[in-house]
């Protein structure tokens, strides 16, 4: 693993610099200096967010980086044009971003650009090199200027906050992409367990005994075919006490829950090879909780987080279990299990009862759960549903914020009767392929207490992708860490969910 780029700020671009981003708005391309309009468009350049020019001139390579009209383009599209730049030049040593005038985005919170920006630049930089020796004998990026005037002071609060959303990131990055093979259930929890205790965390690990002396039966379900044993890993976040606003008042508790399959075989109900090569990112929620927490305490996050990830493999075994077996859950529900590869609801639904029993204000769970979300919203946009329709409009919102792409399925109470089991209480699939998306959503929902609002993200398609797109790279993206450190960062305790 390879260390993230250092983010300074300046209040001007340094000598040392031999690559440099400037910002154009395709309303106001006259403004870019040094360039003239005319030589940006004759090279195919209008400003449209995510596109780019590269100029070289000298020692100095020069990036034109376009953000779409002036109206619109805010911190997302910096954020954007940051990592495209940091990975167009990612064999300069030293690089700078100069960042926008005020007036050239006049909208544009500075605060949130910065921050922007410094993730930008952090994530466009990513690489996972663990398994490439000779990567460190390549040239890349160590630091990256923002040049930002004179507003010096405000800017490197900005960037702190920027560097350890990215950091987080960047970590959840490295656990996904780390193989199967590798990345055992122990060895996440251990890792996982190692950071979190880094960064002040409360850390629980429960070994296999402990789960089964817990009554956590999907998880022990799933791992039957498994030579590795499962781990459960709970995580929990205390604010400072300093950072109550009312005095005598709580601070409001949220419980995260991710799905944490290290590599899906599809047990004995076995997937296709093709679809089995990139599923070492099944457990891409279970990162992205995990390293959403570690990134708490840095950021002074005034609400108490609790996290539950369960760890399995789903393998095949000789004790896998079989399509139609019958397991019992923790809160005593039965399921028929009629295959074996919707596994990863049967994890997650023990894990939202032990999330329930804290009684939190909400619970948010995540999961790389079902093709069908690809099949509806593909690779981009993660699927979100949920039983509280304003809280999933705050998780909607702070996705938004944070330039994560989200968009609400419906949970049809008519199609919670495909879940019926002529054998158990519930069955895991729903009757037929149609709908699987939801389908899966409404078995997640049966074991949410009622009267807790919960939102549950279906990130199968952006979890992990085939190309670069943006400031994700090709493989794990880190998706949905940006999202849920916006939403318990902004969380308002004295509203109502």
């Amino acid at each position: 693993m390879s260390d993230p780029v250092a983010v300074k700020i300046a209040k001007t671009i340094p000598g040392s610099a031999t690559a440099l981003a400037v910002t154009a708005c395709s309303d106001r391309l006259s403004k870019v200096v040094g360039v003239r309009k005319a030589a940006m468009t004759r090279a195919g350049f209008t400003g449209a967010a995510g596109q780019s020019l590269v100029l070289n001139d000298g020692e100095l390579t020069r990036v034109i980086l376009g953000l779409g009209p002036s109206e619109t383009a805010g911190s997302v599209q910096l954020r954007t044009a940051a990592a495209l730049f940091a990975r167009a030049v990612n064999s300069h040593r030293k690089i700078a971003f100069e960042f926008p005038a005020a007036e050239l985005l006049p909208s544009l919170d500075f605060d949130e650009g910065v921050r922007a920006v410094t993730e930008g630049l952090i994530l466009g930089a990513y690489s996972f090199d663990t398994h490439k020796p000779k990567a460190a004998e390549r040239t890349r990026t160590d630091s990256a200027t923002i040049a930002v005037g004179d507003q010096i002071t405000a800017a490197r609060i900005a960037a702190e906050r920027g560097r350890v959303t990215a950091h987080a990131v960047w970590f959840a990055r490295d656990l996904v992409n780390e193989p199967g093979g590798t990345l055992t259930p122990t060895v996440f929890a251990d890792r996982a367990a190692e950071r979190a205790t880094a960064a002040g965390l409360t850390v629980e690990i429960l070994t296999e005994k402990e789960i089964a002396a817990e009554r956590l039966g999907g998880i022990i379900a799933v791992n039957l075919g498994s030579e590795e044993p499962p781990r459960l890993l709970k995580l929990t976040y205390e604010p400072r006490a300093d950072l109550m606003q009312e005095e005598g008042g709580e601070f409001p508790t949220v419980a995260l829950v991710g799905k944490g399959i290290t590599f899906d075989s599809g047990g004995l109900s076995l997937k296709p090879a093709d679809s089995m090569m990139t599923m070492k990112c099944d457990m891409a929620g279970a990162a992205a909780v995990i390293s959403t927490m570690t990134a708490l305490p840095e950021l002074d996050v005034a609400v108490r987080v609790v996290s539950f990830t369960p760890m399995t493999d789903n393998m095949t075994g000789g004790n896998a279990q079989r399509p139609g077996d019958v397991y019992t859950a923790r809160n005593g529900t039965t399921v028929e299990v009629l295959n074996t590869d919707s596994e990863g609801r049967l994890v997650l639904a023990e894990a939202l009862v032990l999330a329930s029993e804290e009684e939190p204000d909400a619970i948010v769970d995540l999961a790389t759960l079902t093709g069908a979300c690809m099949v509806a919203l593909g690779n981009s946009i993660a699927g979100l549903m949920g039983n509280d329709e304003k809280f999933s409009d705050k998780v909607k919102q702070a996705a938004a914020r944070s330039g994560e792409r989200v968009w609400q399925l419906p949970l049809p109470a008519d199609y919670r009767k495909g879940l019926d089991s002529q054998v158990a209480d519930l069955r895991n699939i729903g009757n037929g392929r149609l709908g699987g998306a939801s389908v899966a959503g409404l078995f997640l929902q049966e074991f949410v207490e009622p009267g807790i609002p919960w939102v549950h993200l279906d990130m199968a398609g952006p979890a992990f992708l085939d190309a670069p797109d943006g400031e994700y790279p090709k493989g794990g993206t880190g998706f949905a860490v940006r999202t849920l450190l916006e939403l318990l960062e902004t969380w308002d305790s004295t509203e109502e969910s």
